[in-house]
């Protein structure tokens, strides 16, 4: 009976110490792990912290840290988001920052694009763009100058005069072309589009519907000898009808001396028919 009892005791004391071992194996392991880490994350956390969020991501997805004021908290993403570039280790995926001056980027060393105020060029990003290049202010990149390019010339068109192509013997004759390539801010300016010379025909008589519309009103206006006599006045005796006074005076002048010699005339007339007269 007590050879029983002494068996019972040795084997419960062993189960106790086998339940004991594993407890403090189990308490290990949590607190290599995190103090509060969960197995049942979501939001594709592998694991998770109630006040840090995810630690750890499930395969392929990118760990990343978000600011919410003065806290960090963990989240596993499918892709980097804007202003960070993904990073692939064999234990994880990391979402790092990318430069100051850049905005999105492919690597640490190689930017996509540039915050306001900056030129990409080359994966750089610059204040000013190199020599040779010229800043566009729409896509913010450095972008190679454009130089104007205009076609070849056209024939030179048949020598004309006001219009016509016959009635005369000297007029001018014109070429033009098209601008193919306009420039840029820093390109060279375009060339003219046309030119003119001089050019010389032989006379030829213009027919009855080349004289056009200039030419016929020409000719309506035109008057009649007879009605250009009649419609010039005979000026003869008269005067300019514009005077200064210098000559309005002097005209005065002579017309006042004129009567007074008239006058003079007519009363040594009188005195001569008075003289005749008496006995």
């Amino acid at each position: 009976m007590h050879l029983r009892l002494i068996s019972w005791f040795f084997i419960i004391l062993n189960f106790m110490e086998y339940i004991g071992s594993q407890n403090a194996s189990r308490g290990r392991r949590q607190r290599r792990m995190h103090p509060n880490v969960s197995q049942g994350c979501q939001g594709g956390c592998a694991t998770c912290s109630d006040y840090n969020g995810c630690l750890s991501c499930k395969p392929r997805l990118f760990f990343v840290l978000e600011r919410i004021g003065m806290k960090q908290i963990g989240v596993c993403l499918s892709s980097c988001p804007s202003g960070y570039y993904g990073t692939r280790y064999p234990d994880i995926n990391k979402c790092t920052k990318c430069k100051a001056d850049c905005d999105t980027c492919f690597n640490k060393n190689f930017c996509t694009k540039c915050k306001s105020g900056f030129y990409l060029h080359l994966g750089k990003c610059l204040d000013n763009c190199p020599e040779g290049l010229e800043a566009n202010n729409h896509t913010m990149e450095c972008v190679s100058i454009v130089h104007c390019e205009a076609s070849e010339w056209s024939p030179w068109s048949p020598c004309m005069k006001k219009g016509k192509t016959c009635g005369f013997k000297r007029g001018t004759e014109t070429r033009v072309r098209e601008i193919t390539q306009h420039p840029s801010a820093k390109g060279n300016l375009c060339p003219p589009t046309s030119e003119t010379r001089k050019c010389t025909v032989q006379r030829k008589k213009c027919q009855k519907g080349e004289r056009g519309k200039k030419g016929r009103e020409r000719k309506r206006k035109k008057p009649n000898k007879e009605e250009s006599k009649d419609a010039i006045p005979d000026n003869k005796g008269l005067e300019p009808s514009r005077e200064t006074p210098e000559q309005r005076e002097n005209k005065d002048k002579q017309q006042q001396k004129k009567r007074k010699v008239q006058d003079k005339q007519q009363k040594s007339s009188v005195d001569l028919f008075w003289g005749l007269k008496s006995p």
